[in-house]
C-alpha cells in the first residue's frame, strides 16, 4: 500500500511538473501581425514573384554571406535560417519595394509590380516560416514598425 502511494504522489508530481513546464515554455509566443489570410495570399505572391530568387518556400541560397563574382550578395533565405528577422517591418517593405540595391543585392524594385497590400502578404508569407523563438526576436529589435 505504501508503494502504490509513493508510485500515485510521484506520478501526480511529474504531471504537475509538465503542465507548468508547457505553461511557461507557452508564454513566450507571440501572437502574429498577420492573418491566415494575408499568408495565403502571400503564398501566391511569393511563388510569383519571389521564389526563383528565394526559393518556395523562402529557403533557397545556403550560402548567402558569400559575395558573387560581380561583388554583388546572393539573395538571402527569408525563412529564419538567415537575417531576414533582424530587420523591423519597414525595413523589408522597404527593400522589396525598393529593391536590394542599396544592400549590395541585384534585388529589383517591386513599386510598379506589388501594391503595399501585396507586400504585406508577400512578407507574412516568409514570416510564417520563422520559429516563434525567431519571431520573438524580430519583435525584440524592433518588429512591426
Amino acid at each position: 500500500m505504501n508503494t502504490t502511494k509513493t508510485i500515485t504522489l510521484s506520478l501526480v508530481a511529474l504531471l504537475f511538473l509538465a503542465i507548468s513546464l508547457f505553461a511557461v515554455s507557452n508564454q513566450d509566443v507571440q501572437p502574429r501581425w498577420y492573418t491566415d489570410e494575408q499568408v495565403l495570399k502571400g503564398k501566391d505572391v511569393f511563388a510569383n514573384n519571389c521564389a526563383s530568387c528565394h526559393g518556395y518556400q523562402a529557403e533557397k541560397t545556403i550560402d548567402w554571406k558569400k559575395r558573387l563574382a560581380d561583388g554583388s550578395y546572393p539573395p538571402p533565405p527569408l525563412n529564419d535560417k538567415a537575417h531576414a528577422w533582424h530587420h523591423p517591418y519597414s525595413q523589408l517593405h522597404r527593400i522589396i519595394k525598393n529593391g536590394g540595391a542599396s544592400y549590395d543585392g541585384k534585388m529589383p524594385p517591386f513599386k510598379d509590380v506589388l501594391t503595399d497590400d501585396e507586400i504585406d502578404s508577400a512578407i507574412a508569407y516568409f514570416q510564417s516560416f520563422w520559429r516563434d523563438k525567431y519571431y520573438g526576436y524580430w519583435l525584440e529589435r524592433g518588429g512591426k514598425n
